[in-house]
């Protein structure tokens, strides 16, 4: 790790074509997404600058071997990020080339949830509070 990055949580994203997925993330959810030095490693800061929320840090690196088939069940851990406004979220994934996974539905009484997969056909989930959802 870079020095003075440190963190209790990480995560990774694999992706055949590492420049689009950052583009894709970064249209999508507005991370900060640079090449790490050299490497064949892309570091992605999901905290806004100036923000009170944390926010999870990883990396995106190249995917070592075959990618999720077409149809095939979740077989790996799924992220989940919280967002204000999923809908307007979902229309930011679709445009960036996301393809649905779970459509959006209800936790009634809690909040609206979301699965769609990344263009590396990766899994991600994506949540909003809220009270009034049925």
């Amino acid at each position: 790790m870079p020095p003075g990055y440190e963190q209790s949580w990480h995560f990774e994203i694999q992706a055949a074509n590492p420049k689009r997925a950052s583009t894709f993330y970064k249209n999508v959810f507005g991370w900060k997404i640079d090449q790490w030095g050299k490497q064949r490693y892309w570091m992605v800061m999901t905290a806004r600058k100036g923000s009170k929320e944390a926010g999870i840090n990883g990396g995106l690196l190249v995917r070592k071997g075959a990618g999720p088939k077409k149809g095939q069940a979740v077989n790996a851990f799924v992220c989940t990020v919280q967002v204000s406004d999923i809908d307007a979220t979902i229309k930011k994934v679709k445009a960036a080339g996301g393809t649905v996974a779970v459509q959006k539905f209800a936790f009634p009484g809690m909040e609206w949830q979301a699965y769609y997969k990344d263009t590396e056909g990766n899994i991600f989930g994506i949540h909003q509070t809220d009270k009034k959802a049925k």
